[in-house]
C-alpha cells in the first residue's frame, strides 16, 4: 500500500516539472499590442464588428484589415482611443453615438420565448421559458444582439440610468 502512494506521488510530481518546464519553454508569445486593445474593448464578444469576437477584431485592427472604428459598442471613445494607441488618424464624423445604452425590456410585450437570453454573450439577460424576463443592467454591454432575435419587440435600447455611480457635473455653458 506505502508503495502505490509514494510512485503515485513521485508519477505525479516528476509529471508537474516536466508540464512546468514545457509551459515555459514553449510558450508562444502573443502580441502585446493586441492585448492591450482587447483589454480597451467592451468584452462582449457580440460580433458586430464582422470578426470573431473581441480578440479577433483587435488583431484585424492591428494588422490593418479593419479599421479603428469597427467596434460598435464602443463608439466614438473607443476609436478615438484605439487611434491615439496606434497613431492612426480616424474620422469619427460618420459614427453615430448616442452615448452608452443598455438593453431594457417591455414587460407588456415579452411572452418569454427564451431567444434573447439565448443570444447575449454575458447573460445579462433572466427569465424562465414562458416567463417575463428582465436586463441586469450591469452585465449588459449594449451589444443589441438581443434586440433582434426578439418576435415581439420587447426589447430596446435605451440610454444607461443617470445614477449616483454614473452621474458626472456637466461643464459650465460658456457666456
Amino acid at each position: 500500500m506505502f508503495a502505490a502512494v509514494a510512485s503515485l506521488t513521485l508519477l505525479g510530481a516528476a509529471l508537474g516539472v516536466l508540464l512546468g518546464l514545457a509551459n515555459r519553454l514553449l510558450r508562444v508569445e502573443g502580441n502585446p499590442i493586441v492585448e492591450e486593445l482587447v483589454d480597451m474593448m467592451p468584452g462582449s464578444n457580440c460580433g458586430q464588428c464582422g470578426f470573431p469576437g473581441c480578440t479577433g477584431a483587435a488583431e484585424a485592427i492591428v494588422d490593418g484589415a479593419a479599421p479603428a472604428t469597427c467596434c460598435p459598442p464602443g463608439g466614438k471613445a473607443l476609436a478615438a482611443a484605439i487611434a491615439a494607441k496606434l497613431g492612426l488618424s480616424v474620422d469619427l464624423s460618420g459614427l453615430a453615438d448616442d452615448g452608452p445604452k443598455i438593453a431594457a425590456v417591455a414587460e407588456e410585450l415579452c411572452i418569454g420565448c427564451c431567444r434573447c437570453s439565448k443570444v447575449c454573450p454575458t447573460d445579462a439577460i433572466v427569465g424562465a421559458a414562458k416567463q417575463i424576463h428582465n436586463v441586469m443592467r450591469d452585465a449588459c454591454t449594449g451589444c443589441e444582439a438581443c434586440v433582434a432575435k426578439c418576435p415581439t419587440e420587447a426589447l430596446a435600447m435605451r440610454p444607461v440610468p443617470v445614477t449616483l455611480q454614473h452621474w458626472v457635473m456637466p461643464k459650465p455653458a460658456l457666456a
